[in-house]
């Protein structure tokens, strides 16, 4: 009898032991798969930046004799490499979680990846953003307009245009600092910081934490 139930004991533990397993498992391919939507996004953004940067070089390249269209171009080309700088840590960092490792260690790496999302990809991109669209705005302006005229100057045609959009720029980037302090006023900064950190990672968190209740139960 009591090896009977030695022996039931011990195909208990290993059915236990089996489902563990295949609900960890499953668990981590949900992980695995939830990633994929940033993964396909930052590739886009990387492809975008790569647009970009081709394209403030094309600018530049031609206009080194005319200073201010020099300085727009290599800002296009900046903001073009920051985009693609980003997309490709965010890459690194997915890369970097290692499935077969112990959870408390995935969840390091995802924690990882929240903090540069939240801390400084976000709040760059913020900033960088109130500018970014004047440069580019100006650039396809004056690219329309050289064929008609080769001589054209858009800032030269009107001197006010670019001090008016900078205002612009600096209004916005003050309303986006409002906004941050009244978020995090009304107790919502938690909720702002799942949206920088996106939905793909908080899909990923929810499910390591499941395997790791599901551990301790």
């Amino acid at each position: 009898m009591k090896a009977a139930w030695q022996a039931l004991n011990q195909q208990l533990a290993r059915q236990q032991a089996l489902n563990t397993q295949l609900f960890v498992e499953s668990r981590l391919d949900k992980v695995r798969h939830g990633l994929r939507p940033l993964i396909v996004g930052q590739w886009i953004q990387f492809a975008f930046g790569v647009v970009f940067m081709i394209w403030g070089i094309a600018f530049w390249v031609v206009r080194t004799d005319v200073l201010h269209w020099l300085v727009i171009g290599v800002l296009v080309q900046l903001f073009g490499m920051s985009m693609l700088l980003a997309a490709a840590r965010n890459l690194h960092l997915i890369q970097q979680v290692d499935y077969a490792a112990p959870i408390v260690e995935i969840q390091q790496r995802l924690a990882a990846l929240r903090a540069w999302r939240v801390k400084f990809e976000a709040p760059i991109f913020a900033a960088i953003g109130s500018f970014a669209w004047i440069p580019l705005l100006l650039m396809d302006i004056q690219q329309d307009a050289e064929p008609v005229s080769s001589k054209f100057d858009l800032l030269k045609e009107m001197p006010s245009l670019l001090p008016n959009l900078v205002l612009c720029g600096c209004a916005s980037l003050v309303l986006v600092f409002i906004v941050y302090w009244l978020v995090r006023r009304v107790g919502y900064r938690r909720w702002l910081e799942n949206n920088f950190a996106g939905k793909s990672v908080q899909r990923a968190e929810a499910m390591l934490e499941q395997i790791a209740q599901f551990k301790q139960e």
